[in-house]
Parts: C-alpha cells; structure tokens; sequence
C-alpha cells in the first residue's frame, strides 16, 4: 500500500466563533492536539502536516513537541482560503505517489477507525469522502421563500477526513488556482474535474467545532466516551 500523508488544514480565522479555535482547550487538550493524536495512531499514516496560522506556529510547535506527535516534521502555512492553506500543505509533500488524507483541524473527535476505513476505500478511485446522512428536511429557499423541498434520502452531510491519490488532488488544485475558481472542499474540487468519488459512512460524533455550542458539544461526546 503507499504511504499516507495527512494535510491538516488548521488556520481559520475563527470569524463565527470569535476567536481561533485550533488551540482552545477541549476537556483538558488543545484542539488540534486531540486532532493531531488521531492521526498519529493510525499506522498506514506516515506524515501529518498541520496547516497553520502564522501567529499560531510557535504554539503548534510547542503541542507537538509536549504530545510527542513524531509524524509532524513539518508546519505548512495557512493561506487566505482553506483552498489556498491545503496547496500549501501539498507543497512540503516530498513523497508524489503517495495517498493524500485530508482532515479539518477543527474536527478533534475523529476516529482512528474512520481515518482506516476512508483508506482503505480508496482503491482505484480518485477520492473517498465520510459523509452522514441529513435527518432533517432540507429545503431550498429564494429570497426567504421555499423553492423546492429536497428529496431527504439523497442527501449527505460531508465531513473530513477526505482521501485522494497525490496526482489527482495536486492536479486539481492546479487547475482551480490557474483558473481562480473555489471550491468549498477538496471532494468537489476532485469531481469537477471528472474524478471518481465515493461516499463512505462517517460518524455523527465526528463534528466540526464552528461556534461555542459546538465545543460544548464536543466535551458531551467526549465525556460519554470516557
């Protein structure tokens, strides 16, 4: 199997949530620790780049070496968009047949068994995202009135970790750049540009910490898994 090189995008400006997110204490550990402690159980991971703000690097630095992340060699700077920060990740990678694990900094409940099973999904495909299915109904509005109401059966809410063979994703990114265009993850980046993408189940825990309510929802996760 090739390696595996994770890219952790980590350096929002926390715009919703008032503050950085990536280095505020969840149950004892920053953040991005809890993130980072995932990563490196899992073995099929050989490298962890953590993309970060640059008034957040010493502080990284610091978690890194406190936790003893050994697959963090290298701290990639964060860019003005999410897109921008993970090309920049992709740039230290020194391995181009490698497998490339995408995962959000900001998403510390992640599994090592959901990091396996996206893996391990990939086989000849162009990429693997983990995605839950919506329990709401979903509509979609116009000028505060309802447009159509979306059949709920077909409808998935997708998270991170995403998985892509280097040169498909570095490919895609290419593109995008030289073309200015943005893509809110990397998944629909991949499938623009014709590539295959399956969709694996992830997990409801698996949150991304965007507002205060979301880190309070975290400690009650994490509390129930203690």
């Amino acid at each position: 199997m090739k390696p595996v090189i994770a890219i952790v995008p980590s350096a929002g400006s926390g715009r919703r949530f008032g503050e950085g997110k990536t280095l505020l204490n969840l149950k004892g550990m920053p953040v991005i620790a809890r993130t980072l402690s995932a990563l490196q159980d899992v073995e099929e991971i050989v490298e962890v780049i953590p993309v970060m703000r640059n008034d957040e690097m010493e502080k990284t630095l610091e978690i890194v070496e406190q936790y003893g992340f050994t697959k963090v060699r290298k701290i990639a700077p964060g860019g003005k968009e999410r897109q921008e920060s993970v090309f920049h990740g992709l740039g230290l990678i020194e391995r181009k047949g490698c497998i490339v694990l995408v995962h959000d900094g900001v998403r510390p409940l992640v599994t090592p068994g959901i990091i396996r099973n996206a893996i391990a999904a990939l086989e000849d495909l162009d990429g693997v995202v983990t995605a839950v299915a919506v329990k709401d109904t979903i509509k979609e509005v116009m000028d505060g009135m309802v447009k159509k109401t979306l059949a709920r059966e077909t409808l998935f809410a997708v998270q991170t970790p995403q998985v892509f063979p280097y040169k498909v994703l570095m490919e895609a990114y290419t593109e995008a750049l030289s073309s200015g265009m943005y893509f809110t993850d990397d998944a629909a980046m991949v499938e623009h540009y014709g590539g295959r993408v399956k969709v694996i189940e992830g997990e409801y825990t698996n949150i991304k910490i965007t507002t205060r309510e979301d880190l309070a929802v975290a400690e009650t996760f994490l509390k129930s898994r203690s």
